[in-house]
């Protein structure tokens, strides 16, 4: 199978005038345990793509890792952001995946004139309504940006593989982190995904409060 190799072609428009433009991509929304992390990375100009970026699925996380420099430097401006599993486990993992988007977003210090979303859904545009009597989640600074949604951004557009890589990387850290203190739940290899070492750690340790305990999971 031949994979496609991102290009600036959805960036080139605005690029052209000057404007900074920001793909954003998520990572986590399917994991039993752990943060959903958003990758935001801007460009205001044209420039060569870091060789070997593509889509951060395709990538084995030595090449990932061997990308995180390379796409720093390109970018004009990159950011992290994240909602944790208290966060999801309160609001839902929609209304987490639009703080951890506009986190990541406030975390360029610029302000965004464009957006590039992987995906065929506005991360920072849903219902922000939540239960009465539960915490109001942060008012979503981003949610009016001008944005383009693109399916598969992340093979498409040099911005969105860029942000999925860094987004990626810096989950995949954090998680190889926590397994130290938690190492029954095999952290480091399986990031927080349902994979067979965790699910049975699961059923004989039960959950800590980094798992997504709403998820029904145990």
């Amino acid at each position: 199978m031949v994979h496609m190799q991102p290009t600036l072609d959805f960036e080139s428009p605005h690029l052209s005038n000057g404007r900074l433009v920001v793909g954003i991509d998520e990572v986590g929304r399917g994991a039993y345990a752990g943060p959903v992390t958003v990758g935001a990375v801007g460009l205001r100009s044209a420039k060569p793509i870091p060789t070997g970026l593509k889509d951060s699925k395709l990538l084995t996380a030595r090449a990932r890792e061997s990308l995180v420099e390379p796409i720093q430097a390109w970018a004009d401006v990159w950011g992290i952001g994240s909602s944790t599993a208290e966060e999801i486990d309160l609001w839902g993992i929609r209304i987490a995946l639009a703080v951890a988007a506009d986190r990541a977003l406030a975390n360029l210090h610029m302000p965004v004139e464009q957006l590039l979303i992987d995906g065929p859904t506005n991360l920072l545009r849903c219902s922000m309504a939540v239960p009465m009597g539960v915490m109001q989640p942060p008012v979503i600074q981003f949610a009016s940006t001008p944005a383009h949604m693109i399916v598969k951004g992340d093979q498409k557009s040099a911005t969105i593989g860029a942000a999925a890589v860094l987004a990626k990387v810096s989950r995949d850290a954090y998680m190889t982190a926590l397994s130290e203190e938690y190492p029954q739940y095999e952290w480091s290899g399986n990031k927080g995904y349902g994979a067979p070492g965790h699910i049975a750690a699961i059923a004989t340790s039960g959950l800590t409060s980094y798992h997504r305990q709403s998820w029904n999971i145990t």
